[in-house]
């Protein structure tokens, strides 16, 4: 079997472990007098990616995926997960010990209440839950006439036996010719926005955000290049970032000395209390910061601002520099994407390709341009009916061979200079007219946003209906957003910015999204097709406001295959030809011989 030097395709769970793991927890839960536990899937920075030796979902039920919670108390535990993860939890977890709980339609609070008992006493760890959450979970417990307690220690971690160490991958510094902004220079830009919000200092709980600010970059979790901590920025004096010394190199930390002291993770709470005794008035990250903070703010006399971190709306327009270099690696990754295309193209009729296989290739052509860190995320390789998964992951277990139909690949690289994420749909074979009237449908809603224009203040929510409007024309839509946000050598989902029902944030310029409504057959198949973009200013004569509207960063075929022409108006036929056309250009120099040949075939106008 193919193998891959970025991604796994095992996956490590055993549904006989939860019982004793359960029985364990049950055990230390009664020694500290508790009648229940809520055991999230986040660690205490709520990531993406949590490192595995804070993996305490996954250890208690066997569950890996990339959401859930689970709610144990002394006779009953429920495992709660999105209908991304019903089956997945199901599959990898023990029935007789969890029951699989789908939200939204039974919530946490409302098991809670239902089931906790009164006078019950619920733990919780504050460290990993969010002012929000405990605050919901406390009102429920309430209504059952039961109380939620904070521990003073996760009860997991006494009886995790040989639980992994935790990261200390090498902390690196991402220079000026790629973050295209000293450090000092965004410092001061924080200091400025917190005097604004009249805050005496700032608690930088997201990597992603610490990442940004002090131009650093590491390797505590994958796919994104994260070093976890905290950082302290007041709004007069020096900061403090509080780093594991192991990630520091001597010649690391002096430069990072230059502006900030450097403090162990451990002392942040002796820090924040310091503070607190100051009657200083904190800013914590609502989305990002444990309530355990506030805690410790609050009790020593301070005040905890529980808001917006100023460094997310920053960090999500990208400066010239960022966008350059985001230009940059998509011309790269296109190559190594046209090349995949022109293998796949040729291989997949002769069968014997799996899942596996392919996306196990795709990453053999990134890490062939010398440029690739890690893929942006696990690839999305799907053929037939997985393909109808939109958050599909493929293992060894449902690994599939591609034949005739549809194939769907979805996926991302790191590079020093940006973050790329693409999903393409290809036929193999003749695709039948069903399939290839839904992805016409797909394709005209991508081109919609695209090529839309909107007014400064305009929202991610104004525009998601640009993307399904042809789909809900014959009746049909997608259950995920049309685009998210993404970093630059950062997290490929960004936020405050997205495409979505929910995209409450204003577009603003230099913001990188991406482009993918999709279309989903249960059982069948599943299309989507995804470009990243970048917001720019737009300027039309005679415009009474200020205007935006979208650079296309990707570039790589469409597969025309797969099109309807007779369903593409004019507008749609002109921009899909000149989107080719560009591809052509750009990419053309960087292929030769026969993938050269391919890919003029595959950019021909429609």
């Amino acid at each position: 079997m193919s193998r891959s030097a970025l991604q796994s395709f095992t996956v490590h769970s055993d549904p006989s472990e939860g019982p004793i793991h359960l029985a364990a927890l049950r055990e230390a839960l009664a020694a500290q007098k508790l009648d229940g536990f809520l055991v999230p899937r986040g660690d205490e920075h709520q990531g993406e990616y949590v490192p595995a030796s804070e993996a305490r979902l996954a250890w208690l039920t066997g569950f890996t995926g990339s959401a859930g919670l689970a709610i144990v108390l002394a006779r009953k535990a429920a495992l709660f997960v999105d209908g991304r993860y019903t089956l997945q939890a199901r599959e990898q977890t023990d029935p007789a010990s969890f029951k699989v709980v789908v939200i939204p339609e039974t919530t946490p609070e409302a098991w809670i209440a239902s089931h906790l008992g009164a006078r019950k006493r619920l733990g919780f760890d504050p460290a990993l839950h969010t002012l929000d959450e405990a605050t919901r979970y406390r009102a429920a417990a309430q209504r059952a006439g039961a109380t939620l307690v904070a521990v003073d220690s996760n009860p997991i971690d006494a009886v995790w036996s040989e639980r992994p160490e935790p990261p200390a991958a090498a902390i690196t510094l991402h220079p000026l010719e790629f973050s295209g902004e000293e450090a000092a220079a965004k410092l001061a830009r924080i200091r400025a926005a917190l005097g604004e919000e009249r805050c005496d200092a700032l608690l930088v709980s997201d990597p992603h955000a610490m990442a940004w600010a002090f131009n650093i970059r590491g390797g505590d979790v994958g796919h994104t290049p994260l070093p976890l901590g905290y950082g302290l920025i007041p709004a007069e004096g020096r900061p403090t970032l509080f780093l594991d010394a192991r990630k520091l190199s001597n010649t690391i930390r002096v430069e990072l000395s230059s502006l900030a002291d450097i403090a162990e993770p451990a002392t942040l709470g002796d820090a924040l209390r310091e503070l607190g005794a100051a009657g200083k008035r904190l800013r914590l990250d609502a989305a990002t910061a444990g309530v355990k903070l506030k805690y410790a703010i609050e009790q020593a006399g301070g005040t905890a601002d529980i808001g917006k971190d100023p460094i997310a709306l920053m960090k999500a327009a990208k400066n010239p520099v960022e966008i350059a270099g985001s230009r940059a690696a998509h011309r790269r990754d296109g190559a190594a994407i046209v090349r995949f295309l022109h293998w796949f193209d040729t291989e997949a009729p002769k069968g014997g390709l799996t899942e596996i296989s392919a996306a196990v290739k795709l990453e053999e052509f990134r890490a062939a341009t010398g440029k690739l860190k890690d893929l942006s995320f696990p690839s999305i390789s799907a053929a037939g009916p997985n393909a109808a998964l939109p958050h599909y992951r493929v293992s060894e277990h449902s690994n599939r061979a591609i034949g005739p139909g549809i194939y769907l690949i979805d996926s991302g690289a790191q590079y020093e200079d940006g973050t790329t994420d693409i999903t393409r749909t290809i036929a193999i074979g003749e695709p039948s007219p069903r399939m290839r009237d839904r992805n016409t449908r797909v394709l005209k809603g991508m081109i919609a946003i695209a090529r839309a224009v909107f007014p400064k203040g305009t929202s991610g929510a104004q525009l998601d209906s640009f993307a399904r409007q042809f789909l809900w024309q014959a009746g049909l839509d997608f259950e995920h957003g049309t685009g998210h946000g993404i970093g630059s050598y950062l997290s490929v989902h960004e936020g405050p910015q997205r495409i979505s029902k929910a995209g409450a944030a204003p577009l603003l310029p230099g913001m990188i999204l991406s482009d993918e409504p999709g279309y989903y057959k249960e059982g069948a198949f599943g299309i989507r097709i995804e470009n990243l973009l970048v917001v720019e200013p737009r300027t039309i004569r005679g415009a009474e406001r200020t205007m935006y509207g979208f650079e296309t960063l990707t570039l790589a075929p469409i597969d025309r295959r797969l099109i309807v022409p007779r369903l593409l108006t004019r507008d749609e036929r002109r921009w899909l030809d000149a989107y080719h056309a560009r591809v052509l250009t750009e990419i053309g120099p960087l292929v030769e011989g026969a993938v050269r040949a391919w890919l003029e075939q595959a950019t021909a106008p429609l």
